[in-house]
């Protein structure tokens, strides 16, 4: 595995990591970082063990403060007034800014390299966010066929309710894209690394068309984190992330980001993300900020265990594919090997033969490992997407999506990878 501080740029030449603002200089957003807060050309990993601050003082804490409050007075009704300007006006109502939330915001818009970002009270909330704020009635959008079961319902019902027109493709075929535009094409949909299935997305490719063509590209980055992926270098104009996953990373937190390529774009969907009222709590960001401090080592762990894991469940009989980015056999192994080189998740999939009992059979058998949604904590889940994340498609979409009835997802924790080999064996030995 490729060490994670040197992460590629598309060009082959090392990458920024993101927008750095030097101590004591002003962040996109328009807040100051304290002096001596952060080495200004220090790496990702390095990065995230020293969030950045939204206001300072004499001295400065270690940990970022929690700012619980949801009102701030002014002394001048000119502050007060100025302060509703934008994203980057002082605080005063926690729907338009909190100290603690801007804290995430700024911290995960640097590790992506955006302008800015919005955080919301859940990854639904930065996808729905998004899309109302972008997309009206007839327009048209470009979405990956595997996607998030969640993505595919408001997708399906912006097609329903608005009259927006939804194109499914796949996410390794340029051209395919190039034919799905159209004079009413806003918005292209991907997934980095896609949910259940894996297939990882020729990014620069897909990217590369929209841009062309004028159309914004949105990319869910959740599966893989801006450690080991990430899309702005390729072009994307905004990323999503699930925060309750592997940014909060402990189970504990329920939260959405969404970053913005570039300014003018982040003040456009701010505006969107006040009114529609989806801003995440001080205290879910504060617990996010925590948890992102340790994402590196995790991240690392995840992909390693998930690698082992993949491997052994692909010589197991009971076992009739594995999707899994890192395994050789995978449709995608060289593009994960590309735009993935430090690691390929913490999340495979795989079939079993005796198809939708095996898995339930297979789902209530395991012991360490938990039966549980959402992935990205420190805990090793397991699901059947087909009858719980994926519900919403009926047998022709599952099929188009690569989920077959006998689908099981793991999201792969930090446990020791050889008691979850034996606890996920004694599963499959009675299915």
């Amino acid at each position: 595995m490729s060490d994670y501080l040197g992460h590629r740029a598309p060009d082959g030449q090392q990458a920024s990591g993101g927008r750095k603002a030097p101590d004591g200089q002003l962040t996109p957003d328009g807040h100051r970082i304290p002096d001596g807060h952060r080495a200004p050309d220090a790496r990702p990993e390095s990065r995230i063990v020293h969030p950045p601050l939204a206001d300072t003082t004499g001295s400065r804490p270690m940990g970022v403060p929690l700012h619980q409050s949801h009102l701030f007075a002014f002394d001048t009704s000119d502050a007060l007034t100025q302060a509703f300007s934008g994203p980057g006006g002082a605080f005063f109502y926690n729907r338009y800014g909190n100290p603690t939330v801007r804290s995430l915001e700024t911290a995960v818009a640097d590790l992506e390299g955006g302008a800015g970002a919005i955080a919301t009270a859940s990854g639904m909330g930065a996808i729905n966010t998004v899309l109302l704020a972008l997309l009206r009635s007839g327009d048209h959008v470009i979405a990956q066929r595997s996607l998030y079961g969640g993505t595919f319902a408001v997708l399906a019902d912006l097609a329903d309710r608005w009259g927006v027109e939804v194109t499914h493709v796949g996410g390794d075929d340029p051209a395919e894209v190039e034919a799905a535009l159209r004079p009413t094409t806003r918005l292209l949909h991907l997934e980095t690394i896609s949910n259940p299935t894996t297939r990882v997305t020729d990014l620069p490719g897909l990217i590369g068309v929209a841009k062309r063509a004028g159309v914004v590209s949105v990319v869910d980055n959740t599966f893989a984190t801006p450690l080991l992926c990430r899309p702005i270098e390729y072009g994307a104009d905004v990323v999503i992330h699930s925060a309750t996953k592997y940014l909060g990373g402990h189970s504990d937190v329920l939260v959405g980001v969404a970053v913005l390529a570039d300014a003018e774009l982040h003040r456009k969907v701010w505006h969107y993300a006040i009114e529609l009222g989806a801003a995440a709590d001080p205290f879910a960001a504060w617990l996010t900020l925590r948890g992102l401090q340790t994402l590196a080592l995790r991240v690392r762990r995840h992909c390693e265990s998930a690698l082992d894991l993949a491997g052994r469940l692909a010589a197991h009989p009971a076992v009739g594919a594995v999707h899994y980015p890192g395994l050789p056999g995978h449709p995608d192994h060289d593009l994960a090997r590309r735009l993935l080189p430090d690691g390929h998740g913490g999340v495979l999939a795989f079939d079993l033969v005796g198809g939708r009992e095996a898995a339930r059979t297979f789902t209530e058998s395991v012991r360490l490992a938990a039966l549980a949604p959402s992935l990205g904590g420190v805990h090793t889940l397991v699901l059947h997407p087909a009858s719980t994340s994926h519900r919403q498609l009926d047998d022709v979409e599952l099929a188009a999506a690569g989920i077959g009835p006998g689908t099981v997802r793991v999201s792969v924790g930090i446990e020791h990878p050889e008691d979850l080999w034996a606890d996920v064996e004694g599963a499959l030995a009675k299915v």
